[in-house]
């Protein structure tokens, strides 16, 4: 069968062709540059938990060797502290109120070039330097895609996937519209080594009491005392200049320490956030994922952020579909689920931006409006409520209907499980994290006391045989798991989890029948014969 073509080479689509040859399929990567990158310090990402572990599973080692995990979040407003966090970098469970997990801060240049190592030990992965996308024709068995270049050629592929950015090729050839806003928020930015008085930990200053504070300035750290500082402009009009940069650069050290600290400034810029949204995600065998799908960015939300997780949702889908036959369940359900979630991330920040960057008078007289305000802020920056929380695929295509036996646990159907530690019945220990990503299903199950006793006295007892006949029985290949424990999960739970690590339903024990429909309704398909062997269920 033919590789999947993807149109990209930026993070967004170097994740994806790794996301796939984790599950066996090749793919042709179709890179317009000369395949480099040039360092440029200002420009740096900000991971979620989910999204820096999913990189992490993708051979990354540049997140580990030049990310940073913040250690604490604070806020200020004029010359008072108001909000402190500690963050916790691997936290086992929920985080409480008040730890959260540890965002990670990348320089973006580290982090693609760590994925483009990746991918060039990889052998199913082929990447194609200067060539640029002018033709993309798609037919009943595949798609054909013509680069211009030093080695202009026809590629042939069984899907394509356009992760070429805002100005995306893929997009226009597929005549999808992308409306949104413009300008919705402008930066500047400087990156710069020095010493700040709260080491590791990020922080937001909002109405800073110096003259050229602003609306607010955000610090963020990165590895060897660097930090990304970025202020809020106003929408119109300011001209930000080498010498007023500088100039905001010295009042803001000064402001938090006392007088300006030596400083060595790395780099800088001013940047716009602007707010799209294609109207479309997917024609036929072509596709659209991260900034030619969608463009966000205000309120301390991450477009490369959602872009990952578009990656890591699309890839498990075309993988099904080039190991196991077309579904088109399954293949609409990335623009259901992808689509949706970021129109209301996109309609979350509508919302409050006026409450937030309106005027002034209004917001000072009502009360509580400047800690909801703040509670706003912190979220969009650490990854929680309706600004950053991880999606939740509640209404999906792949949700299956509600099965009498079903529970409720600590997460939500559809949303992404815990980073509990589990044990595979060989022995194997890790995190259910590390288990994600290779093209299976995951059924863990509950079972307190596992950690203490020997490996071959509980794989053979209760409900393990039982679970380990239904588990080899599903319609898609899937992985038994057992944990300790799991938020808000009584002894025996059995979980059923996407390839994704979303979850797809809970069960009071072992219900082989019910497990079937639910993973087959998982995966797309069209409720096929289930096991001939349907003995009694057990509890």
């Amino acid at each position: 069968m033919d590789p999947v073509i993807v149109v990209g080479a930026g993070p967004v689509g170097l994740a994806l062709s790794l996301s796939l040859a984790q599950q066996g399929v090749p793919s042709v990567v179709l890179d317009e540059s000369t395949g480099g990158e040039e360092p440029r310090p200002a420009r740096t990402v900000v991971l979620r938990a989910d999204t820096a572990a999913m990189v992490e599973r993708l051979g990354c080692a540049t997140v580990r060797d030049e990310g940073a995990r913040w250690t604490g979040w604070r806020l200020m407003r004029r010359k008072q502290g108001v909000r402190q966090l500690t963050l916790d970098a691997a936290p086992d469970l929920s985080p409480s109120e008040d730890t959260a997990g540890a965002p990670l801060h990348i320089p973006q240049h580290a982090l693609t070039r760590g994925l483009r190592d990746a991918v060039g030990d990889e052998p199913l992965i082929q990447v194609i330097a200067e060539s640029r996308v002018d033709s993309l024709e798609q037919d009943a068995d595949g798609v054909t895609v013509h680069t211009r270049g030093p080695a202009a050629t026809w590629w042939r592929g069984s899907h394509a996937v356009g992760c070429d950015g805002a100005r995306s090729t893929v997009r226009k050839l597929l005549g999808i519209r992308f409306p949104g806003r413009t300008a919705v928020e402008r930066h500047a930015v400087a990156t710069l080594r020095t010493e700040l008085p709260w080491p590791g930990e990020a922080m937001l200053h909002r109405q800073p009491p110096w003259r050229s504070g602003g609306e607010e300035v955000c610090a963020r750290p990165l590895p060897d005392d660097v930090w990304r500082l970025d202020w809020l402009l106003p929408p119109r009009g300011e001209l930000v200049t080498p010498d007023t940069l500088v100039a905001r650069v010295r009042d803001t050290l000064e402001g938090w320490c006392g007088e300006t600290p030596p400083y060595d400034l790395l780099d800088t810029g001013v940047y716009t956030v602007h707010h799209r949204l294609a109207r479309r995600w997917r024609a036929d065998r072509a596709f659209l994922a991260g900034d030619a799908a969608h463009l966000l960015g205000a309120l301390g939300t991450q477009g490369l952020d959602e872009g990952l997780r578009d990656a890591g949702n699309l890839a498990w889908k075309l993988a099904q579909v080039w190991h196991h036959g077309p579904s088109e369940t399954l293949l609409d359900s990335y623009q259901t689920e992808r689509r949706a979630a970021i129109a209301g991330r996109l309609r979350a920040a509508d919302q409050a931006l006026p409450a937030l960057r309106g005027g002034g008078v209004l917001r000072v007289r009502l009360p509580g409006a400047a800690r909801g305000h703040d509670s706003v802020l912190t979220d969009g920056h650490l990854g929680q409520g309706q600004l950053g929380a991880p999606p939740v695929y509640a209404h999906s295509p792949l949700a299956p209907e509600h099965a009498p036996s079903q529970i409720l646990v600590g997460t939500a159907n559809g949303a992404p499980v815990a980073d509990v530690r589990v044990t595979a019945p060989d022995g194997t220990a890790a995190r259910l994290r590390d288990r994600l990503g290779r093209g299976r299903s995951l059924v863990v199950l509950v079972a307190p006391g596992t950690g203490v006793w020997e490996r071959r006295h509980w794989q053979s007892a209760g409900l393990m045989p039982r679970l380990a006949a239904a588990v080899s029985a599903l319609p898609a290949p899937a992985e038994l798991l057992v944990t300790e424990e799991y938020p808000g999960a009584a002894a025996h739970a059995v979980l059923l989890v996407r390839p994704d690590g979303h979850l797809v339903a809970s069960f009071a024990g072992v219900r082989p029948a019910e497990l079937y429909a639910a993973a087959d309704t998982a995966r797309g398909g069209e409720r096929a014969p289930e096991p001939s062997d349907r003995t009694a269920d057990v509890n």
